[in-house]
């Protein structure tokens, strides 16, 4: 005889051991078997700065949903798991650490700093699987990958050659994003722009001879030391007659041309702008086309260069601004300054404002790539969820710039690449023995890095052995699903699907999931720094892994959501009443071998009930709707199988009935069938105990359809109505103690009901059209705690149900 399930559930009790034995089992493990099915999906790597935060809970819990549930579908489930290395954003944190010793990465050297590097990957890269084992994830560990290891190095450089050999890796001058406090460049989409209130200066440039001058508009007064030029539209009438003529630049007293262009805005500032090749993207465009020469004003301090005036050199630039600024108007060269607001370009990772910078870099040219993504996404090879995202992903290829992918660092993929005293360009997969151009054995290897998403771009095939052509690899790409938050399409999801397309001919995925960001209660992001972070560990510890993935599912939508422990609350009670009507049917029921031998209309109705939610359930895991599954589960859960149909068969469990007992279990397993994607611990622990357990539930089938039952879907439908009506009547009426009788009621009712029928179908007409106004509108969605509006959606949904049972369908 099997033990008694304990009185009390207990998370912290159940939940490491069932999770040990998962994986100590080899659950999670994925093999390649010709002729079966297979479900690919593969970890978006959390970055090895830190730990988890409730973003990647939510994104990881998504993931392990949808593997569990095609796992139990008979499909080889391979979710490969990893971390990233995470370049600038781990240089800057462990540049941190030491200036709290008191050193640099300077003073220690570049091996030694990498050193330093490796240990803090070892410590987080431990404590972010150690969350990932908590929440319940049920990756393949035995395919962890880290971004820098061996097999994922020796990829980025075979990527990196490949596409030198095609002509889309290629070495330029360009102006780019450089980050003077991290001393890098940056990618397009790593400087975040964000408006700024700031200034237009109006600045009157001389004609050469003193007669007349030009009025120029400027934000950046600074960088006019490094002006080579002003433009001006070839159709104002304004300058027509001042092209070709000759300015001389206040302070620097350098003599620059006027000169036509088509790409000026004549509406902007006063329709002349300063051209600084070496400072601003479109300058540098304006001057590559009139032949004008970029002066680099700038150290890579952003402190002002020796290119410019002895009195500036080594100011700092704002310092410069001030100065300039002073200049001008003492000179009496400054004819206005207004307010203005700017979109102003900031560092992703330490947030410091970046400055334009002439450089040389290693670029990706972009077209030929986003032409490819372009086409996939059209022929319908990708499909994004929800539909809306597909125009950030287009918008972004068609427009896209050439990637620059080399970056200043010491922490990262080291480029491939080596150079002769001949300055001769040699790129290898490995080290060459000498220049591939003159032969010379003198090489010198570039010490620059890549960017972090170029071999993130990589991680869908290169977990799986490629370049090499592995089992792996045939058997487990394409994958099937992605899942992210909405501000990396652009840094990795696009980027994944271009390096696919490209290396491998094939896209990584099929689906991307957009999932909602998750906000601190209050409604403002969640921050460390700001005192809003929740660490998903703490709310496993005070409620639970499944009532924390619940909580979580609940929460998603389409939209951003506040974080609601209220979510996470009615998880945890969903657990201790799924553990509670266990017990109940397995105390009566130890020996009893499960089957369906429904007897009574509530065992008929229930079945059907589970039956109706199994197919609700595959249509909404399918359409990714995760909150309504997890809605859909609870009322079925609480609602129908432990408030309505357990109560009905008490007595007839607790006298024994062989068919009621049959029955009882095989409603059960049926029932924790469906909701062990999403609570896996307690429903396997509760499985454990079914009699005749021939498999874990974690490997177990999924239910098939049983459609014998539905005739009775509806059945009881009067008789859960009929209790709150009971209740808002102000009669006191026991719904757990007085439901054997309502179901009774449902074969004899009352025919002089209609009239109260008749009222209750428009006051829950008047309810749902008040909860759908409410809940459409995006500012009480937006700004309303999460409590009240969890509570409403709950609302909502059952008065809809209430409707279904009042109008018989």
């Amino acid at each position: 005889m099997r033990p008694e399930l304990p009185p009390r559930y207990e998370p912290a009790s159940v939940e490491d051991r069932i999770y040990r034995f998962w994986e100590e089992g080899g659950f999670f493990r994925a093999e390649p078997a010709p002729g079966r099915a297979v479900f690919t999906i593969v970890i978006p790597p959390p970055n090895v700065t830190g730990v988890l935060h409730m973003g990647h809970a939510l994104n990881n819990t998504i993931q392990d949903i949808a593997t569990r549930f095609e796992r139990m579908r008979g499909k080889v489930a391979c979710w490969l798991p990893g971390t990233d290395h995470a370049g600038i954003a781990t240089q800057n944190v462990v540049e941190r650490e030491l200036k709290k010793k008191g050193l640099t990465r300077q003073q220690l050297g570049r091996e030694a700093f990498v050193a330093e590097v490796w240990k803090w990957k070892e410590t987080y890269e431990a404590r972010i699987l150690g969350q990932l084992r908590r929440l319940g994830f049920s990756c393949d560990w035995s395919r962890t990958r880290f971004t820098m290891d061996e097999g994922l190095s020796r990829a980025v450089r075979v990527a990196f050659v490949r596409l030198f050999e095609r002509g889309l890796m290629v070495r330029g001058k360009y102006v780019v994003h450089w980050c003077p406090r991290c001393g890098t460049a940056l990618s397009d989409e790593e400087a975040e722009r964000r408006e700024r209130p700031g200034h237009l200066w109006r600045v009157r440039y001389p004609l050469k001879g003193g007669r007349g001058h030009v009025v120029v508009a400027t934000t950046r007064p600074e960088t006019m030391l490094g002006d080579t030029g002003v433009a001006v539209h070839p159709d104002d009438p304004r300058y027509r007659s001042l092209i070709g003529k000759t300015l001389v630049l206040p302070l620097a007293l350098r003599e620059i041309p006027v000169v036509a262009d088509a790409a000026v805005d004549r509406a902007f500032g006063t329709g002349a702008v300063k051209v600084t090749p070496a400072h601003d993207p479109a300058d540098f465009a304006i001057a590559q086309r009139q032949h004008l020469p970029a002066i680099v004003a700038m150290n890579p301090d952003a402190t002002m260069s020796d290119a410019v005036p002895e009195r500036f050199r080594g100011l700092d630039r704002f310092e410069a601004r001030k100065r300039v600024v002073e200049e001008l108007e003492r000179e009496g060269l400054l004819e206005g300054v207004e307010d203005h607001v700017s979109a102003v370009g900031h560092c992703y990772r330490c947030d410091t404002i970046v400055e334009p910078t002439l450089s040389d870099q290693w670029f990706v040219r972009m077209k030929p790539l986003a032409e490819k993504a372009i086409a996939a996404q059209r022929a319908g090879e990708i499909s994004f969820h929800p539909p809306r995202w597909e125009r950030i992903y287009l918008d972004w290829l068609e427009n896209v710039r050439d990637w620059c992918v080399s970056r200043q660092l010491w922490w990262g993929h080291q480029l491939p690449i080596w150079y002769c005293p001949n300055e001769h360009v040699t790129v290898a997969e490995t080290e060459p023995e000498s220049c591939a151009e003159c032969g010379s054995s003198e090489l010198t290897r570039d010490e620059d890095v890549l960017d972090t998403w170029f071999s993130s771009a990589l991680w869908p095939f290169a977990t799986l052995g490629w370049p090499e052509d592995t089992e792996d690899l045939r058997h487990f790409y394409p994958g099937h699903l992605q899942t992210t938050a909405r501000e990396i399409i652009r840094l990795w999801e696009n980027r994944m699907i271009f390096a696919g397309l490209e290396l491998l001919h094939a896209v990584p995925f099929r689906d991307m999931i957009i999932h909602s960001t998750v906000l601190a209660p209050d409604g403002r992001r969640m921050s460390k720094s700001l005192g809003t972070g929740i660490d998903p560990l703490d709310v496993i510890a005070e409620h639970g892994a499944d009532a924390t993935r619940y909580g979580l599912l609940k929460m998603s939508s389409t939209q951003d959501v506040r974080f609601s422990y209220g979510a996470v609350e009615e998880g945890r009670k969903l657990a201790n009443k799924l553990w509670n009507v266990s017990r109940l049917i397995l105390g009566a029921a130890a020996e009893a071998t499960p089957d369906l031998r429904p007897q009574a209309l509530e065992e008929r109705w229930i079945l059907a009930r589970i039956e109706a939610t199994r197919a609700e359930v595959e249509r909404l895991l399918g359409e990714f709707d995760f909150s309504h599954t997890a809605q859909a589960l609870y009322r079925l859960t609480f609602d129908d199988f432990c408030d309505w149909y357990a109560e009905a068969i008490k007595p007839r469990l607790y006298a024994r009935d062989p068919d009621a007992l049959a029955t009882a279990l095989a409603a059960l397993e049926r029932l924790l069938a469906l909701l062990h994607p999403i609570m896996p611990h307690v429903t396997e622990e509760i499985w454990s105990n079914l009699p005749a357990r021939e498999a874990r539930l974690i490997v177990s089938p999924w239910p098939e359809p049983e459609a014998r039952f539905d005739d009775a879907r509806d059945a009881l439908g009067n008789a859960q109505l009929a209790a709150r009506i009971y209740r808002r009547s102000g009669v006191r009426v026991n719904v757990l103690g007085d439901s054997r009788r309502i179901f009774e009621a449902v074969v004899r009712p009352q025919e002089d009901g209609q009239g109260d029928v008749d009222a209750e179908i428009r006051r829950v007409r008047e309810e749902i059209a008040r909860s759908e106004r409410m809940l459409g509108n995006d500012g009480f969605v937006a700004k309303a705690p999460a409590e009240v509006v969890d509570a409403e959606r709950t609302k909502l949904d059952q008065y809809r149900d209430e409707l279904k049972a009042l109008v018989g369908g």
